[in-house]
């Protein structure tokens, strides 16, 4: 068998039935999908249970609320494949990404991991859109630096739901990271881009999909330290000075996600230290001006947009 896919599950039950039947319908059919349900206490488990009847290569395990970290090992733990597909409840594949990962994984041997483009789904704002990764105009596929095609857009390469993985190296780095609620996929990727080849497909053939209600999204929320990917790096710290690739995305990483810690009073310090190792000569000029202006002038700024988004959407009814 050439791929397992890995569905973590949590309270996704208008989603859910949706992304398995993106799986059923993929035109490379050499793949089981495994279904891990993270204690549920809606009726998402059911709905994936009805949607997968009488699909022998398709199978749905239980495990108490542990996290979408664990539920993806778990999911590992038990499947046979060679290689490794992610797929979170609430996104969905076009019927070819199997196909096409099957393709660049044939074209492209030498690699940790692979990925395809997507597309962006956020009808509420009309704003979907194939997501503008920072690859050479022209570029079809091939290896590509990671870092640098993800500093160039800061549009994320690889996601939960577009990537495949050699079976040999998720066990070599452990699996996903758990006990991280923000950017453990991340980690994970990072880690294997510092050693291994990454082939991308630039297709948009995985839909990441942002209509979905803020309390089932990690994007958004403030994280305590410990369980957040920026706070998770120290191992690769050396990259920092041996890298400037590296360098450029972890500190871009750090600017763009530290904001809200920063003007957070619980937070503040801890942002600040990251802040701190920034090497603000590879960033934009906008953000270095930005965490120079007063915290409390950025705490007002902050309450007023919010203070306005509440307006933007009591004006809608």
């Amino acid at each position: 068998m050439q791929f397992s896919v890995i569905i973590p599950l949590y309270n996704k039950a208008p989603y859910v039935a949706k992304t398995i039947q993106s799986v059923l319908s993929q035109t490379y059919t050499d793949y089981e999908l495994v279904i891990v349900d993270d204690g549920s206490t809606d009726q998402s488990a059911e709905i994936a249970m009805a949607s997968i009847a009488g699909h022998d290569h398709c199978h749905l395990i239980r495990q108490e609320d542990q996290g979408v970290s664990m539920a993806r090992n778990h999911g590992v733990d038990a499947s046979q494949g060679e290689y490794l597909c992610f797929l979170d409840a609430d996104d969905w594949w076009e019927p070819g990404f199997l196909e096409g990962m099957a393709g660049l994984i044939s074209s492209f041997p030498e690699a940790g991991i692979y990925g395809t483009n997507y597309t962006i789904v956020n009808e509420t704002k009309h704003k979907t859109r194939v997501s503008p990764i920072g690859v050479e105009p022209g570029f079809e596929k091939g290896y590509i630096n990671y870092c640098q095609v993800y500093a160039a857009t800061m549009a994320m390469p690889l996601t939960s739901s577009s990537v495949a993985i050699p079976r040999r190296v998720f066990e070599e780095m452990k699996g996903f990271p758990e006990g991280i609620a923000m950017g453990e996929d991340f980690l994970l990727w990072i880690h294997i881009a510092m050693k291994y080849k990454v082939a991308f497909l630039n297709q948009p053939l995985a839909c990441y999909n942002q209509d979905v209600d803020q309390q089932h999204r990690s994007v958004g929320r403030l994280h305590p330290t410990e369980k957040h990917m920026l706070w998770n790096l120290t191992d690769l710290e050396p990259l920092e000075v041996a890298d400037q690739d590296y360098k450029k995305l972890v500190d871009a990483l750090r600017v763009n996600g530290l904001m809200e810690y920063y003007i957070h009073e619980g937070f503040h310090e801890s942002a600040k230290r990251e802040l701190a190792k920034v090497d603000w000569r590879l960033q934009p000029k906008q953000w270095k001006k930005r965490y120079q202006r007063p915290v409390g002038w950025l705490r007002l700024e902050q309450r007023l947009l919010k203070i306005g988004s509440k307006v933007k959407q009591l004006l809608r009814f």
